[in-house]
């Protein structure tokens, strides 16, 4: 039964994939670094590590009267600490997967997971290669898939999903999701990848909207955002930006 509906992208880099966590009076925590441990498809027990480091490094920084500097003890006690030995000793399982398929990333990244526990990996430190956003290939390169209609029991139509993530734009306020050029999403994501945002998007906010004697028009249905941040990242043109919605609106998770 269907009671609740919402969306994330996880940011599975893992450890060699972590920014700089640390300026003057910012701290990045959780997910915001990509602190999800691929294999166990887990990552909270790292985020409330990284806040309970980052409320004692402040603690500190306070206590010494640092309270303008970067708080370095929070990054090194994440990544030297529980969270980047947890997160070291998966980090190849990604990359293999992402390179090699399912089959040899539990097979090699198992081996490597195993080999971690004994202090060494003979591959090293993986690299992903390429961003989400450049992984996207040509529609031209692919054959359409046929997906079967949704059942209303097993699966379900996205708008309909919608209506359950209870998300609530104000439809006054200036769209959150914005473009950089107007241009690209018709010119150039619908002419060479068959307009991806309206297929990945978990929520139908984007549309490619075609009219008998006029030019396709590419709609931001903004209201029905559930706050997963895929169009941020997978955007093949890296051309549309989340931003904080005013007043804090969204989908709103009563079960979270």
């Amino acid at each position: 039964k269907r009671v609740a509906y919402g969306a994330r992208a996880i940011s599975e880099g893992g450890y060699q994939s972590m920014p700089k966590m640390v300026a003057p009076g910012v701290a990045l925590l959780g997910c915001s670094v990509g602190m999800v441990n691929v294999p166990r498809i887990k990552g909270n027990h790292n985020a409330m590590l990284s806040g309970k480091a980052a409320a004692e490094a402040a603690f500190d920084a306070i206590k010494a009267g640092r309270s303008a500097d970067e708080l370095t003890a929070y990054e090194s006690e994440v990544r030297d600490g529980a969270i980047g030995t947890d997160l070291k000793k998966v980090r190849n399982v990604k990359p293999l997967w992402s390179k090699y398929g399912l089959v040899a990333s539990l097979v090699v990244g198992g081996f490597d997971m195993w080999s971690n526990t004994l202090g060494f990996s003979l591959l090293g430190t993986l690299g992903h290669g390429k961003n989400d956003a450049d992984a996207t290939e040509a529609a031209s390169d692919h054959s359409p898939i046929d997906y079967p209609k949704p059942d209303g029991k097993l699966s379900f139509d996205r708008l309909t999903n919608v209506a359950f993530s209870f998300t609530n734009h104000e439809e006054s306020q200036p769209a959150h999701l914005r473009l950089a050029d107007e241009s690209v999403p018709v010119g150039v994501n619908l002419a060479k990848y068959a307009g991806p945002s309206a297929r990945y998007c978990p929520a139908g906010v984007y549309e490619f909207v075609e009219e008998e004697g006029k030019d396709t028009r590419f709609v931001i249905n903004f209201q029905n955002c559930v706050h997963c941040k895929t169009c941020d990242i997978k955007d093949p043109a890296q051309n549309i930006t989340w931003t904080t919605p005013q007043g804090g609106d969204g989908p709103n998770y009563p079960n979270m």
